[in-house]
C-alpha cells in the first residue's frame, strides 16, 4: 500500500484510483468524527457533511503541504463543514423540533454511525450522554473560533497535543495552555447556560 505521501501526490495527479484509495481510506473516519459534532446528527446528515469534506479535499488538495497528517487535515475541513452545516440547518428550522439519535443507525457499508463496545452503557445512561452532549454543543457554540477549534479537534477529532502543535502552528506549550483556558471558558458558559434553563424552566429542578 502508498505512503500517505505517495498517495496524495497520485491524487494531485488526477489518478481517479488513488482518489478511491484516499475515500476508503478515510471516510468512515471522517464520518465517525462529524457524528460525534453535534448530538441531532443523524447518519443522513454525517454523510451529507462528509461528502463536502471531501469535495473540499478534492478542490484544496493543493493548498496542504504536509505540516500534520492528512486525517488532521481533513478532520479541521470537516469540523468547519459541521458547523456551517448546523448554522444553516438552524436558521431554516427556526423554531422547530429537535432530531432523535437513533441508537441502532449503524451502517455496515460506510460505518458511520457509533460502534460502542460490549460493556457500553444502557440506553438510559445513552440518553443522558445525548443531553450533555447537547449542553456541551451549545456552550461549544458560544466559545470564540480557536477555542471551538482545539476543543473539537482534540476531544472529538482526537488529536495528540503534538498534532493539535502541528496543525494549529503553536508550541505544545501554548497548545496545553490554550486547552486548558478554552476548557475553563467551555465550563463557564456551560454552567451559565444549564442556570438559565433552570430559570427559564423551573420544573427541571422542582422545589422540595
Amino acid at each position: 500500500m502508498d505512503s500517505e505521501a505517495a498517495l496524495l501526490a497520485r491524487c494531485r495527479r488526477g489518478e481517479m484510483n488513488a482518489w478511491d484509495e484516499l475515500f476508503d481510506l478515510h471516510y468512515a473516519a471522517a464520518g465517525r468524527f462529524i457524528f460525534q459534532l453535534s448530538s441531532d446528527f443523524t447518519r443522513e446528515d454525517a454523510e451529507e457533511i462528509c461528502q463536502e469534506a471531501f469535495l473540499s479535499v478534492i478542490k484544496n488538495l493543493g493548498s496542504f503541504h504536509g505540516e500534520s497528517r492528512f486525517q488532521t487535515w481533513l478532520f479541521r475541513i470537516a469540523a468547519n463543514q459541521a458547523r456551517d452545516y448546523r448554522e444553516k440547518r438552524n436558521a431554516a428550522k427556526r423554531g422547530g423540533g429537535q432530531t432523535t439519535i437513533s441508537l441502532q443507525a449503524e451502517d455496515p457499508e460506510t460505518g458511520l454511525a457509533p460502534d460502542p463496545p460490549a460493556n457500553a452503557p444502557g440506553p438510559d445512561d445513552l440518553a443522558m450522554n445525548a443531553e450533555q452532549m447537547a449542553g456541551v454543543r451549545a456552550a461549544l457554540d458560544q466559545v470564540d473560533e480557536p477555542c471551538r477549534e482545539i476543543i473539537e479537534l482534540r476531544y472529538f477529532g482526537d488529536l495528540s497535543y503534538d498534532e493539535l502543535s502541528r496543525t494549529l502552528k503553536l508550541n505544545p506549550k501554548t497548545v496545553s495552555s490554550r486547552l486548558s483556558k478554552c476548557l475553563d471558558r467551555l465550563e463557564e458558559i456551560a454552567r451559565g447556560l444549564a442556570l438559565r434553563d433552570a430559570w427559564e424552566n423551573p420544573d427541571v429542578f422542582p422545589s422540595n
